[in-house]
């Protein structure tokens, strides 16, 4: 199975106000919660190893049934050390997917492939309407310098909670509550952006409506469709 595990079907670039955000629906939206991951900055695992290992050796590290490799990503954003992380997938999974995940880790910075377009500038134009932005993000503690210092759009943001420096991790509502604490926010104005669907299923449980991401075009018009008063795009 390749991708993470549980992941349920929800659409892309779709107000979600289930279950505790329902009793938020069509409220005024005074802070926006970024994800990092496709959201603002790409990540691909699979540009790392294309200079080293074959595409269907790649397939198969990248199929968690086969490697356990967003497993692994899940104790790492969870706090565990990347040499942790190694010896664990060398525990479960055998020698070849460890060497490889080591391999992974070495070279994380080849992951992060740019900035996602149009992101910058919807940031910019969100703190012009003064609308707050913040992130809140699962990442390994040991590799998410790689990314802040590389990405003045991670800094950009006014705080950002980080799943491995924290000890907790999305999906779990423990993270949310965390990042609305930290943040000093209130779950009724806040929406969450991220490009997993089983991530606004936890931002809906602590209160917090979310959007599955697609492409910043959308969510800027999802936002204005929403009461926010940013530019929109030109049609003529």
């Amino acid at each position: 199975m390749k991708g993470w595990p549980g992941e349920p079907e929800m659409e892309y670039d779709v107000l979600v106000a289930d279950g505790d955000a329902a009793r938020n629906a069509g409220r005024p939206i005074t802070d926006v919660i970024f994800d990092f991951g496709n959201v603002l900055v790409y990540w691909d695992p699979r540009a790392v190893m294309t200079p080293r290992y074959s595409d269907e050796l790649i397939d198969r590290f990248l199929d968690n049934d086969i490697s356990g490799f967003y497993d692994i990503n899940d104790e790492l954003d969870a706090g565990m050390s990347n040499d942790e992380g190694v010896a664990l997938m060398r525990e479960r999974y055998g020698d070849k997917w460890a060497d490889m995940m080591q391999y992974y880790l070495d070279n994380f910075v080849d992951s992060l492939t740019g900035v996602v377009p149009g992101a910058r500038v919807l940031i910019n134009d969100l703190k012009a309407a003064g609308i707050h932005v913040w992130g809140l993000s699962n990442w390994q503690k040991d590799l998410f310098p790689v990314a802040l210092e590389r990405y003045d759009i991670l800094r950009s943001l006014e705080d950002r909670v980080v799943s491995g420096y924290v000890g907790l991790r999305k999906p779990h509502r423990d993270i949310y509550d965390y990042a609305l604490r930290q943040f000093g926010i209130d779950a009724s104005g806040a929406l969450f952006v991220d490009d997993k669907a089983m991530n606004i299923v936890g931002a809906n449980k602590a209160g917090i409506r979310g959007v599955r991401f697609k492409n910043s075009r959308a969510l800027r018009a999802l936002l204005i469709d929403a009461g926010v008063d940013i530019p929109a795009v030109r049609e003529v």
